[in-house]
C-alpha cells in the first residue's frame, strides 16, 4: 500500500505579489526551495490563512534571498499582498517507509519570508 504525506511544508510566508497576467504557477525564493526540498515544477498546496482559500499549483524559483513569493495567473485573484500563506508538497511512499519518513520543515521569519 501506498500513502501521501507531506514532504515539505513552508510555514507562515507573507504574499509579496500577485500577478494577474503571468501564465500561471507560484514564485518562491529559491533558499526556501532548497531548504524546504522542494523543485521547480513541483506541485504544491497553498493554504491562504486570511481567506481560508485553498488552491493547487506549480512552483517556479525566486530570487535568492529576496523573500518572494508571489501568486501568478488566476491564482493571484485567491491572495492580496501580506495575506499569510501555508505552502505544503506531498509524496507518495510505501506505508511503511513513511512511518520512518521526516519532513523538510521551514519557519521563516514571519516579517520577510527569510530564513533565520
Amino acid at each position: 500500500m501506498q500513502v501521501h504525506v507531506v514532504k515539505s511544508k513552508i510555514h507562515r510566508v507573507k504574499v509579496t505579489g500577485a500577478d494577474l497576467n503571468y501564465i500561471g504557477s507560484i514564485t518562491i525564493d529559491e533558499d526556501l526551495m532548497e531548504a524546504a526540498n522542494i523543485i521547480e515544477g513541483e506541485k504544491v498546496q497553498i493554504v491562504n490563512n486570511n481567506n481560508g482559500e485553498r488552491l493547487e499549483t506549480y512552483v517556479i524559483p525566486g530570487p535568492r534571498n529576496s523573500g518572494e513569493i508571489t501568486l501568478n495567473g488566476a491564482a493571484a485573484r485567491k491572495v492580496a499582498k501580506g495575506d499569510v500563506l501555508i505552502l505544503i508538497a506531498y509524496a507518495l511512499m510505501d506505508f511503511e517507509e513513511a512511518k520512518q519518513f521526516k519532513p523538510a520543515l521551514v519557519f521563516p521569519n514571519e516579517e520577510n519570508n527569510l530564513l533565520n
